[in-house]
């Protein structure tokens, strides 16, 4: 079966951008009907990704060192099986488009959305690892703001659409300096300023930790949390995670096949024209092109 993907694709390792007219949203929330029952081979009991989901029959998960990315991923810890998703003042949220949720708690303010939760995701892998040199992101001026800026006691005054470092602010590398530090990317990033911080590369080379974005004002983004395959027809499958507005848990997403929720990883993906009620789809576009297709695909290799 052919997916169909309403999205953009991009890395924070970074994959390929290709530009629609539509939320993501669309996309993630498909198959919100679909039963947890329905989900396949899975293991309840498990306390994250790897030990949670089961890859599908004649599958294998893909090698990861160690210290990657990756593994950060699949070991990162998932709530009790069966937990709703909350937002950020705790209510549930009210569609059911998951199978699973992380364990990462939320800041009392809508703040920490789709974008934000990637960002939050990466930049606490580096934390651990104490690879304070590469926690920086873009914020949606194309500033880059680096956390070693902030260690070293500087910060971001922004006035109007001007921003620019001052000095004489906490220094180190403390859990509390970091959290100020993401609470300013929280504010000022967003999947506009994370999709123009996107490289291109091919699906057929999808990794963990790569995502699919639509960078825009709404925009989203769902990550790619873990990867099988088949080592005999080459074949890939996929898990999705993303976040949402307002603020919400970050979760595991639900695919809709019969291996959900796993999602199959064409090497030729169709985006078709989309159809949701009070939505009027005027067209995708490629890279900076204007011209409008109502159907497009993007060919392997891409």
């Amino acid at each position: 079966m052919m997916k169909k993907i309403f999205l953009t694709a991009a890395a924070l390792l970074f994959l390929f951008s290709l530009y629609a007219k539509e939320s993501l949203e669309r996309y993630s929330s498909s198959y919100e009907g679909l039963p947890l029952k329905s989900i396949t081979r899975l293991d309840e009991s498990g306390k994250n990704i790897a030990t949670r989901f089961v890859p599908p029959e004649n599958f294998e998960r893909v090698k990861v060192d160690e210290k990657s990315f990756g593994a950060f991923l699949r070991q990162f810890s998932l709530k009790e099986y069966g937990s709703p998703v909350l937002l950020y003042n705790g209510e549930k949220k009210g569609r059911n488009v998951h199978v699973s949720v992380f364990d990462m708690p939320l800041l009392k303010v809508d703040l920490i959305q789709c974008a934000d939760a990637v960002i939050k995701l990466r930049a606490e892998y580096l934390y651990e690892q104490k690879r304070y040199s590469e926690i920086k992101f873009n914020i949606t001026n194309g500033m880059t703001v680096p956390f070693s800026r902030y260690a070293d006691g500087e910060r971001v005054i922004v006035s109007g659409n001007k921003t620019e470092w001052k000095g004489g602010y906490r220094r180190g590398y403390s859990r509390d300096v970091f959290e100020e530090y993401l609470k300013f990317i929280y504010m000022y990033a967003g999947t506009y300023s994370l999709s123009q911080e996107a490289k291109k590369k091919s699906v057929a080379d999808i990794e963990i930790g790569d995502f699919f974005i639509y960078g825009a004002s709404p925009g989203h983004v769902v990550l790619v949390l873990d990867i099988a395959q088949n080592p005999k027809t080459g074949h890939k499958v996929m898990l999705l995670g993303q976040s949402y507005m307002p603020s919400q848990e970050f979760h595991v997403l639900k695919s809709g096949e019969k291996i959900s929720p796993w999602y199959t990883v064409e090497d030729e993906i169709t985006l078709n024209n989309p159809n949701k009620a009070g939505y009027n789809f005027t067209g995708w576009t490629e890279g900076s092109s204007s011209e409008l297709k109502m159907t497009m695909t993007i060919p392997r290799g891409s």
